[in-house]
């Protein structure tokens, strides 16, 4: 066979009109199947009539994923000849497989299949090689192809790799289209262009915890979601999307995720934030404070010693070191539960103390520790009802059962209560005392038992760093349900979690299958989470972790990562990103005067849409200035959305939102406001904050400023960064 078709373009719209035939013909023929339940809400009576609606609900699905199919049924063409066989393979990659239900022919392979990761892999060098069921398989490459296709229309064409023919120089070229498209309002798939240190990440073996330092645009995030659908597509009969969990940074990032999944033809996984299910597990028996206030309180923590010692204790909540008091403090509980005495609830009948505490430490010992205490009461109570009916009939006038019902109301009261949450305020008050936080006793118990609305019944109110202490004292009394526990966690801006948090969903994900990923460079949030990997990677035994690194940045141009590594660039604990080769519009920095400063906000803004952005933000300090900057653009006319602490989604267009939440996000173009010596101080803080802005932007960034621009965007720092 020729390596390389005459002509290429004609021969690929002459496969593409086949395969859409094909795809067309299968969906005739489904949608022609009577169906047997005609309401959705129709509920199966017989087994008979319960397997049949799996199989409608299987066809439903078959249906779905050949119309996604129609508007882009593959991304990718191999050639390649595999060792022992003479004729050469040519395959189609695409987000699914599509077998002819009338040939048998596959006519795409799904990206997961295990041969399709050459086409992720291969550098062009040598024999390709990928794992089969029965080993380890190579392959001679003849021809590597992108195509994009865009409602059922092919619309480029790209080979990136062709035998015999060297110095192509258009290896990148496809990554480059793709990342030079205008962004949506909601985060897509990476299928197409997955680079091959990702792949290598997505492909891991399932039975890892595997740790992600991605730099800000790395994919990470992406990269971790095609991981779960690679692992169910592998491991179909080990992992289930109803026991997978993604743990986002807030409301709006879960939804700004939320397509890429059912693109992938995926469903069912939870995506949530650690604090929505930790108030879950718990009952809502706790309500979680308002954080709107606590990224300005943080802000302030070089001026304020009070703050400054408030937020040590919250890294203190989140330590190892604090867990391990939790386990003595309730190791001490348990032992010290069985009340000392006999129980004897009336005169002649005794249970020894020494048979109660052998049902609480030996006979049921496997139990936590509050159904434990349950069962042995009962147990008691059960000693009581037998001993009653042998002295019953002497008992005419019910006052030995009266007097048996007093005392084991008084001896259940010599066990402990056993509340989650008094137990850990007062672990809390205690400790902190210890740990030598001056009048931290009273102040633990105020800061973790406010109270939300009034009256004795209403929900102590905690904090964030407070849920996984609550959740490991609640695991240790109740234990696990078991619905509750995880096949894999994935936990995105994994910086901001602390190692307690680790180490309390380790104990729901007993399978130790967990994706990590985030960005040190990004830790904004300087009063939580960590200052190095190994506090997360030592959790876990050396032979079930794997640490992996992102270093290059897909998102923005070589011109906006340049000016974003000057600004960390002197802080030598932060990883510098390093960017594709795409180029694009200089950065521009304009200093305005104060009087004109919201005008000059509403112009530019006008400009960057007028040049084609799809998606703007406009970037304050913090939440508090947002209000001002978002009213002058509705009055100029302009449709554009503010975006607080308490968003549910993101919208698209023009966005005005503070700082520190647009981690996670990213926009056509990025407008950043006041980036003042006042506001961005020459800190590591301010760094990694503003840091964070300008990586939002994908094409163009602007940087205003009034007086004194911040240091960190000064031509002091190494290279220049010039002023428009």
């Amino acid at each position: 066979m020729e390596s390389v078709p005459q002509d290429p373009e004609h021969e690929e719209k002459k496969r593409l009109t086949y395969v859409l035939s094909r795809v067309g013909d299968m969906l005739q023929r489904l949608a022609a199947i009577p169906r047997y339940f005609n309401e959705d809400t129709s509920e199966p009576q017989t087994a008979d009539e319960v397997a049949q609606q799996t199989v409608e609900r299987l066809r439903d699905e078959q249906i779905d994923a050949l119309r996604r199919s129609q508007s882009e049924p593959y991304f990718g063409r191999l050639d390649l000849i595999e060792e022992n066989e003479s004729s050469a393979l040519t395959l189609y990659i695409g987000k699914r497989g599509v077998e002819d239900s009338h040939t048998g022919d596959r006519l795409v392979i799904d990206w997961r299949a295990p041969i399709a990761s050459i086409f992720y892999s291969f550098s062009g060098q040598g024999l390709a090689r990928y794992e089969a069921p029965d080993g380890i398989i190579e392959a001679d490459v003849l021809l590597k192809r992108n195509l994009a296709v865009r409602d059922g229309q092919l619309i480029r064409l790209v080979d990136s790799y062709v035998k015999g023919q060297e110095n192509l120089n258009v290896t990148d070229e496809f990554l480059l289209y793709r990342l030079s498209e205008h962004k949506e309002s909601r985060l897509r798939d990476i299928v197409s262009t997955i680079q091959a240190e990702q792949d290598r990440i997505i492909r891991a073996d399932r039975n890892l915890a595997i740790v992600i330092q991605g730099v800000a645009g790395s994919g990470k995030t992406t990269v971790a979601l095609h991981r779960l659908a690679y692992l169910l597509y592998q491991h179909s009969e080990r992992m289930r999307t109803h026991r997978m969990v993604i743990f986002a940074p807030n409301a709006m990032f879960v939804e700004y995720i939320s397509e890429v999944l059912p693109e992938l033809g995926v469903g069912g996984i939870r995506q949530t934030t650690f604090a929505k299910w930790a108030l879950q597990v718990l009952d809502q028996k706790v309500a979680l404070a308002d954080p709107m206030n606590r990224y300005e309180r943080w802000f302030s923590v070089h001026k304020d010693k009070m703050v400054e010692r408030e937020f040590h204790v919250t890294r203190f909540k989140g330590s190892m070191q604090f867990l391990k008091q939790l386990e003595h403090t309730l190791t001490v509980i348990e032992k010290n539960i069985v009340p000392n005495g006999d129980f004897e609830p009336w005169d002649g009948a005794v249970l020894l103390e020494s048979d109660i505490r052998r049902w609480f430490f030996e006979e049921y010992r496997h139990y936590p520790i509050a159904p434990r205490r349950d069962r042995v009461l009962a147990r008691v109570k059960r000693y009581m009802d037998m001993a009653y009916r042998d002295v019953k009939a002497d008992d005419k006038t019910g006052s030995r059962k009266k007097q048996g019902a007093a005392r084991f109301r008084s001896y259940s009261k010599k066990w402990s209560a056993l509340t989650v949450y008094d137990i850990y305020q007062e672990v809390l008050a205690s400790t902190l005392e210890l740990q030598g936080f001056a009048g931290a006793k009273d102040a633990g118990r105020r800061k973790a038992g406010q109270r939300t609305g009034r009256g004795p019944a209403t929900r102590p109110q905690v904090n964030l760093e407070d849920l996984a202490p609550l959740l490991y004292i609640h695991l240790r009394l109740h234990g696990m349900g078991g619905d509750e526990s995880f096949d894999h966690v994935v936990i995105d801006e994994a910086q901001d979690f602390s190692p307690f948090q680790i180490a309390v969903l380790q104990h729901y994900c007993p399978s130790g299958s967990f994706t990590i990923l985030g960005d040190l460079s990004q830790s904004i949030h300087g009063y939580q989470g960590i200052g190095n990997w190994s506090e997360f990677l030592d959790r876990f035994t050396q032979e079930r972790r794997e640490f992996f690194r992102l270093d290059v940045s897909y998102r923005s141009t070589m011109e906006i990562i340049e000016f974003a590594n000057h600004v960390i660039r002197r802080f030598k604990q932060f990883t510098l990103a390093k960017p594709v080769f795409r180029s694009g519009q200089p950065v521009k920095v304009k200093q305005v005067p104060v009087g004109t400063r919201l005008q000059e906000s509403v112009t530019a803004v006008k400009d960057l849409m007028q040049q084609g952005a799809n998606t703007v933000a406009v970037v304050c300090r913090v939440e508090g200035e947002c209000q001002e900057v978002y009213d002058a653009l509705i009055t100029a006319g302009l449709t554009a959305h503010q975006i607080t602490s308490r968003q549910q989604s993101y919208l698209g267009g023009i966005s005005v939102l503070p700082v520190y939440l647009t981690k996670g996000l990213e926009f056509d173009a990025v407008l950043l406001l006041d980036v003042d010596a006042a506001n961005y101080d020459d800190s590591p803080e301010s760094a990694k904050l503003l840091y964070v802005g300008c990586t939002r932007a994908l094409h163009q960034l602007q940087i205003h400023y009034t007086e004194a621009p911040s240091p960190l965007i000064t031509e002091e720092r190494e290279g220049t960064v010039s002023a428009g």
